[in-house]
């Protein structure tokens, strides 16, 4: 009898594939082994070439539910022996070439014996099998094996073992399996006292239906969670959180539920209800049955956060509770989740009554994942990439030869990526690193994948602005490797991701990229942001851009759209009686004479938006990011519900000097008094319109989209139905177009330049 030796790369640690292996061998009748190492899975099999290559389909054909399978290769071998088939001991290789499986939702199987009385897992918090639970967030090495995982200090009972061991069982080498005879505890902290072996999820019930906020350890932090129908519990967490306007996040018991308070398709509910389980932006309805506090849970937006519960403990509690919770990132306003248990009770016992905590450690800090769909096209738009998703990417046509390269991304969306063995790596979403706090998390999250997964970085590629702590991280790194470093400017990194996530890189085609964002250094020194440029056989050029205006006052600018509006508008004579009264005499005189005497241009799209919105509902301050542009669209949207309008119509100017154009001509609409949310549907419908014609214009037939402006589903609807299926439109899959998103294409052009 021959041997055969298969070897099969991907996701395939922590998910079940050694037992799934196992019983696929049973079934034919196969001897021989199957093992993890830290490049994959390897068997070894008696068999003959036809019946080896049968037994390889039948396994790739059947994969359990999180495998996903990257490269695979079967060889004959030295004739072996063997008298069954086994599941052996894994092994560590001096190269690591394994995916590094998400942290993932509790399963369906879990979900039925949880509520089933007759189980002896019944109503236990911490149930979890090899298809669900927590996975990145409790590594500390691979293979992953339990030892190497933050359950290591969890014995198990006999029955659990017996499980554990048994190949037949969904429960072999499950890393997390525990039960109520073996499990992991919670503990209750109150008023500066520990409560251990905390069991009774009724008295979180009580505590929010007091009108309590509760801190409860999840798989990648803390949530800060409230009653949502309870306004004075909401106002309550806004004025302890210092979160005076954005948004919160909800968490429903389950779909119908949150069918009851928005208007969900097919495509949000499958987002919901995935392994990731994300956040999703829903269309909330005028009046949501379950009564929650809608303006103190958002203000002048459509859209709301919704969430399914994706831990056992979650569910339990929401089915208890029968109604929707505030469920927050537990953090300071403006640093990361707090996921310390010590951390816990030093900060946010200032803002919770009360800690939920538990004895499983979490490793590595995540946020939730957060997504949204286009109202009339659906076309999917990933607004944050972090719990269920990192810390892989996975997309077979990208090859990067087996070249390891560091991409280290901006900052106010900070993430960082890899690429390792032909892998890539992108890290959860890391916060924004002004703060320091954000920055610990980075360089902690950074030593931490480097440490499990050993990448030999030959290249460091960075953002060309020297202030962005991800650039001084990576030319840091590149000086103490004594490697490789190389710069790329912001918006061409954004046009190569989009490429490179549609597989674009080697077309023929010429290509035009639409870039449109808030902030990005150009490679003349000025800030850029409202771009579009020629792609072709991996050369970029700056074709266009959307005219320069002033750029004052640094990040004030940024957070004060008002002051957006008076860079755009202060030459325009008849703008000035709409201008003036958003400032104080000292402050009118002042911005005058930085005006007169600034020499920094931008061509942001994002400070447009800022100074369109400024303009027509004089929403003057930030409070939150995009906080005004998501207003301006909601308003835009709100009319094209039940009215239809044209745009501007486009002259010689708008090419020339597109900012200047669009603000003219809505101060001559206000000064007709057209309807606010008229011109805010104009303001996006002459957007499109002048994509449009440049596109025609130089000739294009491909278009790709990047930057967070295309965060706005309205604007991509608009361009999706525009367009009619005559050119072909590119957009981000399972990248942010913001600026998370940018890393993918600073490991491209690291590739291109390695």
């Amino acid at each position: 009898m021959e041997t055969y030796h298969i070897h099969i790369k991907g996701i395939v640690q922590g998910v079940g594939f050694r037992p799934f292996v196992y019983q696929m061998a049973m079934q034919k009748h196969l001897k021989g082994w199957v093992n993890n190492t830290t490049d994959g899975v390897h068997i070894q099999i008696n068999a003959d070439e036809r019946e080896a290559n049968l037994f390889l389909k039948k396994i790739l054909d059947n994969l359990p539910p999180l495998a996903v399978i990257t490269d695979y290769s079967i060889k004959k071998v030295d004739n072996q022996y063997f008298k069954s088939f086994k599941i052996i001991k894994s092994e560590s290789n001096a190269t690591t070439n394994v995916l590094v499986t998400p942290d993932v939702a509790m399963c369906p199987d879990c979900r039925r014996e949880l509520y089933n009385p007759e189980d002896r897992r019944y109503q236990y918090p911490f149930i979890t099998c090899t298809n669900c639970g927590p996975r990145y967030s409790i590594i500390t090495a691979l293979p992953y094996d339990r030892p190497f995982t933050t359950m290591h200090k969890f014995e198990m009972c006999p029955v659990c073992q017996a499980e554990y061991n048994n190949p037949l069982e969904r429960r072999h080498f499950s890393q997390t399996n525990s039960c109520p005879e073996c499990p992991v505890e919670m503990q209750w902290y109150e008023n500066g006292k520990l409560t251990e072996h905390f069991t009774d999820l009724e008295k979180v019930i009580q505590y929010w239906n007091d009108g309590k906020i509760i801190a409860i350890k999840g798989i990648g932090g803390y949530l800060l969670t409230c009653d949502a129908t309870n306004i004075d519990a909401v106002n309550t967490l806004r004025k302890r959180k210092q979160r005076p306007a954005k948004p919160f996040a909800l968490m429903y018991p389950d779909i119908p539920s949150i069918e009851k308070d928005t208007f969900i398709n097919s495509d949000e509910k499958n987002e919901l209800k995935s392994i990731s389980a994300p956040i999703v932006l829903l269309q909330l309805k005028k009046q949501p049955a379950s009564k929650i506090a809608i303006d103190k849970i958002i203000k002048d937006l459509g859209r709301i956060g919704v969430m399914l519960p994706y831990t056992p403990l979650y569910d339990l509690l929401l089915a208890k509770f029968g109604k929707p919770i505030i469920a927050t990132s537990g953090n300071i306003t403006g640093s990361t989740i707090i996921y310390d248990d010590q951390t816990a009770i030093d900060y946010l016992t200032h803002i919770a009554d009360v800690l939920l905590m538990n004895n499983r450690n979490i490793v590595i800090p995540q946020d939730d994942g957060l997504v949204q769909f286009s109202t009339k096209y659906r076309q999917k738009i990933v607004l944050r990439r972090s719990r269920g998703k990192a810390p892989i990417y996975i997309n077979p046509k990208l090859n990067f030869h087996k070249k390891s390269i560091l991409a280290t991304g901006s900052m106010l969306k900070s993430v960082f990526a890899f690429t390792h063995q032909n892998n890539i790596f992108i890290s959860q979403y890391l916060g924004n690193t002004e703060s320091y706090e954000a920055q610990n998390n980075y360089e902690k999250t950074f030593k931490h994948l480097t440490n499990i997964l050993k990448p030999d970085i030959e290249t460091v590629v960075t953002d060309k602005h020297s202030a962005y702590f991800a650039t001084e991280f990576g030319k840091k790194y590149a000086q103490k490797n004594k490697i490789k470093h190389v710069e790329i400017q912001h918006h061409k990194a954004h046009l190569l991701s989009v490429l490179a996530e549609n597989n674009l890189l080697d077309s023929q085609d010429k290509i035009l990229g639409i870039v449109w964002d808030g902030t990005g250094l150009g490679d003349d020194g000025n800030i850029w942001g409202g771009e579009f440029f020629h792609y072709q056989k991996y050369k970029i050029e700056r074709l266009h851009h959307i005219g320069e205006f002033d750029f004052i006052l640094a990040d004030k600018m940024v957070k004060e759209p008002r002051i957006s509006a008076l860079a755009i508008g202060h030459k325009f004579e008849k703008a000035q009686k709409y201008l003036q009264p958003k400032f104080n005499e000292t402050e009118w005189k002042i911005y005058q004479k930085l005006l007169s005497n600034t020499q920094l241009k931008s061509t942001s799209m994002g400070r447009l938006f800022d100074a369109v919105a400024s303009l027509v509902f004089n929403f003057d301050i930030h409070s939150y990011e995009a906080e005004v542009s998501m207003k301006l669209e909601w308003q835009a949207t709100q009319f094209l519900e039940k009215n239809q309008t044209d745009g501007y119509n486009l002259t010689a100017y708008a090419y020339e000097n597109f900012s200047g154009f669009i603000f003219e001509q809505i101060i001559d609409d206000l000064n007709k008094n057209i309807d606010f949310q008229k011109i805010a549907a104009k303001f996006h419908l002459t957007l499109v319109n002048y994509i449009w014609q440049i596109a025609d214009q130089y000739g294009y037939e491909h278009l790709a989209f990047s930057g967070g402006v295309f965060q706005n589903a309205l604007l991509v609807d608009l361009m999706i139905e525009k367009n009619n299926n005559r050119k072909k439109l590119y957009f981000h899959k399972e990248l942010s177009p913001n600026d998370e998103g940018i890393v993918l294409g600073q490991l491209v052009y690291g590739l291109i330049h390695a």
